[in-house]
């Protein structure tokens, strides 16, 4: 194919807390992205318990575009791209999350954020969760390690597909979903999930835990978009890191084949709505207890997505003779 078919869309994407700032207008809350300082030379990122005097949270201001999107989508117009991938910060829709009214303020800015980029025919394509969730639901309820988060983020979830029903088509559910495989570290959990580990917690069996409620959210969201409006086209994505064997020896193709597995698992529940029977099978050889009800089943089943989104930032090798390698509890070498 020489020539894209028409329709194709050119694009760019970004997340709300990295371009809006505006943290405190219009009525938002505090988001887990607003309690992360950034990094400089000598001085690691922090997870801050709150948000601490003399700290710098880059989200709080990031590009200002909370104020000055108009200008940037009529840039980005210039460029002719024709979509415009984003997230709806849940903060300013919920500002807490455990509401059960939304924020109108929120929700205007979104209506004008979606009216300015249709004037320039330009196509939304929306994240519902993009390292934003409230930061209330990590304090008050632990994250996506309570069941509760699920009723949440579905009311989330339903208010802006309907508010929105008519300006945007393209969702997506939870971005990069299968980032907190990286459960040895703290920041993906927390970024993806609102988990702050405790010194003795079982950091897989929890990984394994929020992952599936963040399934189920998934899954009940899609049903619920779908019957709002069955043209809209409602996908999953994921963080495409490909892990291939470092040499020919069986134990290192055995073992990429392992890593792969446990890394993108997330893509065949939204896909096919159910579990592979590998994972299956690894959280009965490690006594990994998920609390996995029938209806949860029959959730995922109803919910599978429309499509698989994807970003792609790198690849590993993975040698079997390498130890004390911090990543998928797996011997990786990245390119």
């Amino acid at each position: 194919m020489s020539t894209f078919k028409d329709g194709f869309l050119w694009g760019g994407a970004v997340a709300a807390h990295q371009l809006e700032g505006g943290w405190q207008e219009g009525g938002k809350g505090i988001s887990v992205a607003d309690v992360m300082t950034a990094a400089r030379h000598g001085v690691p990122r922090e997870i801050t318990p709150g948000i601490l005097e003399g700290k710098y949270y880059p989200n709080h201001e990031a590009i200002d575009f909370y104020h000055r999107y108009k200008g940037d989508i009529a840039l980005f117009a210039e460029m002719g791209f024709k979509c415009f991938r984003t997230s709806i910060a849940w903060t300013r829709i919920f500002p807490k999350g455990d509401e059960t009214e939304p924020n109108e303020a929120g929700l205007r800015f979104y209506d004008d954020l979606f009216d300015e980029c249709l004037k320039y025919g330009i196509e939304p394509v929306i994240t519902l969760s993009h390292f934003e969730m409230p930061y209330h639901l990590v304090t008050e309820y632990g994250g996506w390690k309570n069941r509760q988060v699920i009723d949440f983020f579905v009311r989330f979830a339903e208010v802006v597909f309907e508010r929105y029903k008519d300006k945007v088509k393209y969702w997506m559910t939870f971005n990069e979903i299968n980032n907190q495989a990286n459960y040895q570290e703290d920041f993906a959990p927390f970024t993806n999930s609102g988990i702050v580990y405790k010194e003795g917690d079982d950091r897989e069996g929890i990984m394994y835990q929020a992952a599936h409620y963040e399934l189920v959210a998934s899954a009940r969201a899609v049903k619920v978009g779908h019957e709002i409006n069955p043209d809209f086209q409602i996908g999953c994505m994921i963080a495409m890191c490909p892990i291939y064997p470092a040499t020919c020896n069986p134990k290192d193709i055995l073992m990429a084949m392992k890593a792969m597995q446990k890394r993108y698992y997330f893509t065949d529940v939204h896909v096919f709505g159910r579990y592979p029977e590998h994972i299956l099978k690894y959280w009965e050889r490690k006594g990994i207890k998920v609390d996995f009800s029938e209806q949860d089943q029959e959730d995922l089943l109803a919910g599978t997505v429309d499509y698989i989104g994807f970003s792609y930032y790198m690849s590993f090798a993975i040698d079997s003779h390498r130890e004390n390698n911090p990543s998928f509890d797996l011997c990786i070498i990245q390119y």
